[in-house]
C-alpha cells in the first residue's frame, strides 16, 4: 500500500511539467521480483546509460535529465553502454526481451537512433507513447541482481521545459 501511495506521489511530482492529457504507461514485462524503482528527474532525458554482464542481463539504467544525471537503478555491473540525445532528440520506444531477467533493451529516438544491450533471447516486448509527440518521462519496475521488470511512463512536455539551453 505504501508503495502505491509513494508511486502516485512520485508520479504526480515528476509529471507536474507535462499536459495531464497527453500521459500515457505502458505496462511493466518480466516477473518483477525485488526491489522496487522508479527512475525520475525533470525536464527532457538528454541521456541514457545501461550496465549489461556478457551481453547477457541487463544490470541497471540511469538517465540524464537536461545536465544532471540521475541515480543508477539496479547496478552498475558489467560493461556501461551509453547514448547522448541530441538537442531536440527524444525517446520515443522501448522495446527489447524478458524472461526472469530483462534480457535486453532497445532505446529508440525520434530521429531513428537505437542503443542496445543484453541478448535478444526470451519473450518480446514493445512500449511507445499513446499520443503521437509524446516521448520518454521515466521508467519504473524492480531488479534483484539484475532489472525483473520494466515500465514506460510517456507525455508530452510542456515546451517551456522542454530546452536544454537553460533558458
Amino acid at each position: 500500500m505504501h508503495y502505491v501511495v509513494l508511486f502516485t506521489l512520485l508520479t504526480a511530482s515528476v509529471l507536474a511539467d507535462v499536459q495531464p492529457q497527453h500521459y500515457s504507461f505502458s505496462p511493466t514485462v518480466g516477473s518483477g521480483s525485488g526491489s522496487s524503482y522508479s527512475l525520475t528527474g525533470e525536464g527532457r532525458i538528454t541521456a541514457v546509460r545501461v550496465w549489461e554482464a556478457n551481453s547477457n542481463f541487463i544490470y541497471g539504467f540511469q538517465f540524464r535529465y537536461g545536465f544532471i544525471w540521475s541515480s543508477v537503478v539496479g547496478f552498475r555491473s558489467g560493461q556501461a553502454l551509453e547514448m547522448e540525445l541530441f538537442d531536440g532528440e527524444a525517446i520515443i520506444q522501448i522495446s527489447g526481451k524478458y524472461a526472469h531477467y530483462l534480457q535486453s533493451v532497445v532505446f529508440t529516438t525520434n530521429r531513428g537512433r537505437t542503443l542496445r544491450a543484453g541478448q535478444p533471447t526470451g519473450h518480446s516486448f514493445n512500449m511507445y507513447p499513446t499520443h503521437s509527440e509524446a516521448e520518454l518521462r521515466f521508467i519504473s519496475g524492480r531488479y534483484r541482481g539484475a532489472i525483473t521488470s520494466i515500465g514506460a511512463h510517456w507525455a508530452i512536455l510542456d515546451p517551456a521545459v522542454n530546452s536544454t539551453d537553460g533558458h
